[in-house]
């Protein structure tokens, strides 16, 4: 059995490319530089540095000392505002360079360089224009509804003058909203203009990115206990969540088209993904791309589409593979934790005679048998949502099928501990791959 520890420092899951990959942020170092982030580092009886990830004070001061260390960028959000955390949102950006590197659509810029993005919703913390225009040099438009927000993106541009002349903060006219609200099967999104009505007439982009609101409530925003990021309603809910969220921006990019090279989004849950691609199938999208963002024990997904014919033919990212599977236990009471559901998964492969070796520090059980030999890691998604992934060890060979059968039966086995709400509505409804 193992140890019952608190999750261990993130492993190398994040982008290669990301300055944080070989490299995690040094919490004594940076406490050492920077006065102002000492009061809320301690230490494990180990002797690792820590901070509490429940306060918003010291998240905060976190991310501040990261931008200006690693970026030289200044920066400050006030009270109560989201406040991103930096590997994660470098990841994103990494992606989206990646997506315009790649010879999948062509580049119409021709000799104009210059790639130019487009932040839905940047927030007070812009931290995307601030992040895209410091690594890569990229200009940006990045839009926001409220006036804190607004007000705030725009110091946080002004107060980097190195980068300011690349970045332009634009409010979203809310009027626009009730002769904009035209549903076209774009979900149950009743909001502000997202790109339609903020996006002016002939104005091209590379990319729009977007970190949508994932939550239908603020209730469900705050079910997760051991973290404190933030975020005001109009950042955190939307009616419908992110699924009427992007499904709006698919609408929008349908009659905007190849007004962006690539339409892009984060996406929380990925029950939803299947659900979203079917939409961008159905609008007649030339491409759609998806990932996978991991650190640590969060897990997000990113979703990609163009209206670009295809320099070449694209096999499809979503082909599955019959050697990883995964289902989401969504709906998971508080008192319940990812080590909760690995003991779970232990018992339920002893109890039918394997062989497990448990590691509670990166949070994945290899289970051994006559027949099997494969891994089950647990990572958290969103608050009260878990993915659970199924992946044989490289060079196994079974009789196809008995991995599903086997994981099928896993599935039923933990919705029934966890989930007993959602297993009566929920039976199937699950997202093999």
């Amino acid at each position: 059995m193992g140890k019952k520890r608190k999750r261990a420092p993130e492993k190398r899951s994040i982008h290669p490319r990301n300055k944080y990959s070989d490299n995690p942020p040094d919490f004594t170092l940076l406490a050492s530089l920077y006065p102002s982030f000492q009061p809320y580092v301690f230490y494990s009886r180990e002797g690792k540095p820590k901070i509490d990830w429940k306060d918003f004070n010291a998240t905060r001061e976190l991310t501040r000392v990261l931008l200006l260390h690693d970026h030289s960028i200044t920066w400050w959000i006030p009270d109560g505002q989201l406040c991103p955390t930096v590997p994660n949102r470098s990841n994103y950006i990494h992606w989206i360079e990646d997506l315009l590197s790649s010879d999948i659509i062509p580049n119409y810029h021709g000799d104009n360089n210059i790639i130019k993005g487009f932040d839905i919703g940047t927030g007070a913390n812009c931290i995307y224009p601030l992040l895209g225009a410091s690594l890569l040099g990229w200009s940006f438009v990045g839009s926001d509804v409220t006036d804190v927000a607004l007000e705030w993106a725009e110091k946080n541009v002004k107060n980097n003058p190195q980068i300011s002349k690349l970045i332009e903060i634009r409010k979203v006219d809310i009027e626009e909203e009730l002769t904009n609200q035209n549903t076209n099967d774009g979900g149950s999104y009743t909001g502000p203009p997202i790109l339609l009505g903020v996006v002016k007439n002939n104005e091209k982009f590379d990319f729009c990115i977007c970190n949508p609101p994932f939550f239908e409530t603020m209730d469900e925003a705050g079910l997760n206990p051991n973290t404190s990021c933030g975020g005001t309603p109009a950042e955190m809910v939307c009616p419908g969540g992110e699924q009427a969220f992007i499904s709006r921006m698919i609408q929008d990019s349908v009659q905007l088209k190849q007004s962006f090279r690539w339409y892009t989004s984060m996406v929380g849950k990925k029950s939803n993904l299947k659900s979203l691609i079917s939409k961008l199938r159905e609008v007649g999208v030339t491409v759609v791309k998806t990932t996978e963002f991991v650190q640590g024990q969060t897990s997000r997904w990113g979703i990609a589409w163009s209206f670009i014919p295809p320099t070449k033919k694209i096999i499809s990212s979503h082909v599955a593979s019959k050697n990883v599977l995964t289902f989401m236990l969504e709906g998971i009471q508080r008192q319940f934790s990812a080590f909760h559901v690995l003991q779970s998964v232990e018992s339920f492969f002893k109890g039918s005679g394997a062989s497990c070796k448990l590691n509670a520090a990166l949070f994945y059980i290899d289970v051994i048998s006559n027949d099997l030999h494969f891994r089950v890691t647990v990572f958290e998604q969103i608050p009260g949502t878990l993915l659970v992934r199924g992946s044989l060890k490289p060079g196994e060979t079974i009789v196809p099928g008995l991995l599903s059968s086997v994981f099928l039966q896993l599935e039923d086995a933990l919705r029934k501990e966890f989930c007993p709400e959602k297993v009566s509505t929920h039976i199937s409804n699950s997202n093999h791959q």
